[in-house]
């Protein structure tokens, strides 16, 4: 049997312009997914996906046949997790065309070690997975399956704090040093929701290119005063920076104004605005602070990020 394994990820800056070129610092989480391939004599492909409780979310058989057909151009978010597998699958096929036919068939087994409502990247680090037993591009297969970025891949692929940048749709990947005297009083929170980004995506898109520009070169001097920072005040300030020209370039309201607004840390979106984790300040007393709120899933960055 052959074992793969990828990163789970968070994006710390730079959330929505990385898109766009700006340079961004992102987070491999120690928590990931794994995928086993053990080569069977029964023609075909037997998945089977466990969560983080052991327990399989998705089970399903493909026959090998289904694999040789074309890849459909469609949005995989929009149909069900088996035919988004079967695409993802046949996008791989196409991409490598030897490893189905030289086999008779596989059985499968995923293990994630996160629950997939902490939007961690179940998906990256499946499709990184799939690149890496198929032997091919992983930012290829992205391209043809879910798309995005790509940040979500480097992450997946290293074992250290990275920037992401698109540069001409190439990725620029530099390992960086992201550990802060203050770490101790950095912590994850996750809000427990998801929702809808299309309005703030589309506000987004509206800005004129020069207002582009402008936020993007803020952006990526922003990530690189993240990663030299000295002190928690002046990290904290930096958020606050941060999450005003994110909340002005999306029309949608801070976090912290909109949920916590008597919280005395700083509170700074990752992601998509408005759902899964946030990244607070403060000391043990700041958790508590969300305990009594109603938000029970509180990270420690050291048991976060690798």
């Amino acid at each position: 049997m052959t074992t793969f394994r990828s990163n789970g990820k968070l994006l710390i800056t730079g959330e929505y312009v990385v898109l766009d070129g700006a340079v961004s610092l992102a987070l491999p989480t120690k928590y990931g997914q794994s995928l086993n391939v053990e080569k069977t004599h029964k023609s075909g492909i037997q998945w089977t996906a466990y969560d983080n409780e052991n327990k399989i979310w998705l089970k399903v058989f493909f026959k090998i046949d289904e694999l040789f057909l074309k890849p459909a151009v469609s949005s995989l978010s929009t149909i069900s997790e088996e035919a988004s597998l079967l695409k993802i699958l046949q996008a791989a096929h196409s991409l490598n065309l030897k490893l189905l036919q030289e086999s008779e068939g596989f059985n499968i087994t995923t293990n994630l070690d996160f629950p997939k409502i902490w939007g961690l990247g179940t998906s990256s680090t499946l499709i990184n997975n799939i690149a890496q037993w198929f032997n091919i591009d992983a930012y290829k297969l992205l391209e043809l399956t879910f798309g995005g970025s790509g940040y979500d891949i480097a992450a997946a692929q290293h074992n250290n704090a990275i920037t992401y940048e698109l540069s001409s749709e190439k990725s620029n990947v530099l390992n960086v040093e992201f550990d802060p005297i203050f770490k101790e009083e950095l912590f994850f929170v996750h809000l427990n929701q998801k929702q809808n980004s299309r309005d703030s995506i589309q506000h987004y898109r509206d800005q004129s290119k020069a207002e582009l520009q402008n936020n993007i070169s803020k952006i990526s001097g922003l990530t690189s005063q993240f990663l030299t920072c000295e002190s928690l005040k002046e990290f904290e300030l930096l958020i606050e920076i941060h999450e005003t020209i994110i909340s002005k370039i999306i029309n949608t309201p801070k976090v912290k104004s909109e949920l916590f607004q008597d919280f005395d840390g700083a509170i700074k979106s990752l992601g998509g605005w408005g759902g899964d984790f946030v990244l607070a300040t403060g000391a043990e007393y700041a958790k508590n602070y969300f305990r009594e709120k109603g938000y029970n899933t509180i990270i420690p960055f050291t048991e976060m990020a690798l």
